[in-house]
């Protein structure tokens, strides 16, 4: 009975430690990296493994090899911004994705609305863990971007903006949008870059205030 009343307590304080006092709305531009290290930003892999080689920072980019399956998450929890964010595959094209709006516990997948990254499907949305948007009628998890993919080829920088405004969440691909997800059931939370299954890069990832 201690033994579980101590690790009742032990997950409670953890996911505790997660939760900001009170989410950040940008009022100018807030720089998420720094292009020197992972400093702000939190690792987790499925399984709680360990792997420090995972999510790396060479040559001002953040590096993620694609396995194990986990994310990079930022500390702090956030609302009401426009994330700006650059990736491309480093070799073939592959899957990865950006969680908005997540929150505790650490799992694979978390609780959190997902800006698709798949290669041919930037700007899907996929509901994760429970949460829910006026466009999602399932089955499944998918919401279907806008029309055709405006992706570049491997090797070849992409511009993702994403506004979050209350419970909206717009995704600007290569400046198209791609998708209007209206009515969603979470509006603030941390900013986590996913590792599922291909070698990506990320660069130039900020937050800038709403107009």
């Amino acid at each position: 009975m201690k033994k579980t009343a101590l690790l009742i307590g032990a997950c409670a304080a953890l996911a505790a430690a997660m939760v900001s006092a009170e989410p950040i709305e940008p009022k100018s531009r807030i720089d998420l990296f720094n292009g020197e290290d992972l400093s702000g930003w939190t690792v987790y892999l499925k399984d709680g493994v360990e792997d420090p080689g995972v999510f790396t920072v060479r040559d001002g980019l953040i590096h993620c090899t694609g396995s194990p399956a986990g994310y990079l998450r930022t500390e702090q929890d956030y609302r009401n911004y426009k994330l700006h964010l650059e990736w491309r595959w480093v070799a073939a094209p592959g899957n990865s994705g950006v969680l908005l709006h997540m929150s505790a516990p650490d799992a694979v997948w978390p609780k959190s609305i997902e800006c698709q990254l798949m290669s041919g499907n930037a700007g899907d949305f996929f509901v994760i863990g429970g949460t829910t948007m006026k466009e999602h009628s399932g089955p499944g998890r998918r919401v279907k971007k806008i029309g055709a993919s405006s992706e570049k080829p491997a090797g070849e920088w992409n511009v993702y903006e994403i506004v979050c405004k209350d419970d909206g969440i717009y995704p600007v691909v290569n400046g198209e949008l791609k998708n209007v997800g209206t009515d969603a059931s979470v509006s603030s939370g941390k900013i986590c870059v996913q590792s599922e299954g291909a070698p990506i890069e990320f660069r130039n990832i900020y937050l800038e205030p709403l107009d």
